[in-house]
């Protein structure tokens, strides 16, 4: 799950793994989600991606499997979403 904003300030929390697409709006960002609803929220594109991974990364946070976009980043679970990259 990740926070956001509508455009009117009220937070919204949506669910990452139902997000399909991602909209760029000017000022506006619309995420389609897989139940056929839309989401319009203040975050820019850069953003609303930056908050999937991160969610992303704490779920497979010591998972036996990574996905190739989280190959050579370490999460330490009990600290949050603070993640090192292996050098």
């Amino acid at each position: 799950m990740i926070r956001m904003h509508r455009l009117n300030d009220t937070e919204v929390v949506v669910n990452a793994d139902l997000i399909e697409s991602i909209e760029s709006h000017g000022r506006e960002t619309v995420l389609a989600l897989a139940t056929g609803n839309k989401v319009v929220v203040r975050e820019s594109m850069t953003e609303v991606i930056q908050k999937i991974i991160e969610y992303k990364k704490t779920v497979f946070a010591g998972a036996a499997y990574l996905p190739e976009f989280l190959k050579g980043e370490r999460c330490k679970p009990e600290g949050g979403h603070t993640c090192h990259s292996h050098s």
